[in-house]
């Protein structure tokens, strides 16, 4: 069963659009991100052109996120003040990165831009998670006590505007938080993403937040971000399909809630180890695209 996309411009398959978006659900409930990494790339894999994959590939994590939301919030997994404040700096960056991709579009370069953009990311933080997963597990099964401890004492505590955030037992600046909010936002104009996948590390290894928290207060500023993004990309570039918007929201809200569940039943360590493996298949699988030639040569009658 096909459906045609007005935006997009191209008949897709209805049960293969509900698949990426209970895909990207899972992965939204499991890890506490938004799944747009690998949405966008799924969708540009699928035909879809770049600028539509990014700006309706944010839409669809506003439902994961919510169900995702709830089901952590349920357990307690979520610091709301810090989201708050991951919340206001993410706003002025989804801005900025909207008119990032305005500018790319009127110069014809959103298609190499995105795709370089996706490699670099996911080369960088996949790497960077998988060393310390791999650190992290070896510490347990030593019996040795893994990752960072909250509370500990670094340049963070040197900064001003110090502010509590209980959920997270810190005490720590409000300037980190507000600027990786910007980070976040700014990927999610560029990319299509919820910034999960960089969100999620900032706040387990930078600001030392703990794992589950960082999950669930992931998933709360993705709501807002990513709903402030795809208004924001309605409106000044025209290239949200809400035909496919709504195909793959279907299928995500399913998703986040088989993966919360699932996330439960995984160690922290083992849940940052399965994050960093999937970041770096699909920065590869973009790498690949980028350096491996399409069809060059075409075989066609001679006439003879």
């Amino acid at each position: 069963m096909q459906i045609y996309l007005p935006i997009a411009e191209l008949p897709v398959n209805v049960l293969l659009m509900l698949g990426l978006g209970g895909a990207v659900g899972f992965l939204s409930g499991m890890f506490g991100v938004g799944g747009g990494f690998l949405m966008t790339p799924l969708l540009i894999f699928a035909g879809v052109p770049s600028a539509v994959a990014v700006a309706t590939g944010a839409n669809p994590l506003i439902a994961s996120s919510i169900t995702g939301t709830i089901a952590q919030a349920r357990r307690k997994n979520l610091d709301t003040k810090l989201g708050l404040f991951l919340l206001g700096g993410g706003a002025v960056g989804a801005f900025g990165g909207v008119l990032i991709i305005r500018y790319l579009r009127q110069i014809g370069q959103v298609d190499l831009f995105v795709s370089l953009l996706y490699v670099v990311f996911m080369g960088a933080v996949g790497s960077m998670m998988l060393v310390e997963s791999l650190r992290a597990l070896r510490k347990v099964r030593r019996g040795q006590p893994s990752g960072k401890r909250t509370g500990r004492h670094g340049w963070l505590h040197g900064l001003p505007f110090k502010t509590r955030f209980p959920a997270s037992k810190l005490y720590i600046s409000a300037i980190p938080p507000v600027l990786a909010g910007v980070l976040v936002g700014v990927m999610s104009g560029v990319m299509g993403v919820g910034g999960g996948f960089i969100l999620v590390p900032i706040l387990i290894y930078l600001l030392h937040v703990p794992t589950n928290v960082a999950v669930g207060t992931s998933l709360f500023q993705i709501i807002f971000v990513s709903a402030i993004t795809t208004v924001l990309q309605a409106a000044m570039n025209q290239t949200v399909d809400i035909a496919l918007a709504l195909l793959l929201m279907l299928g995500g809200a399913f998703g986040a809630q088989v993966g919360a569940a699932a996330g439960q039943k995984l160690r922290a360590e083992e849940l940052r180890l399965l994050l960093a493996l999937l970041v770096l298949a699909v920065g590869l699988r973009l790498g690949v695209n980028l350096v491996m030639p399409g069809e060059i040569f075409s075989v066609t009658s001679a006439g003879f």
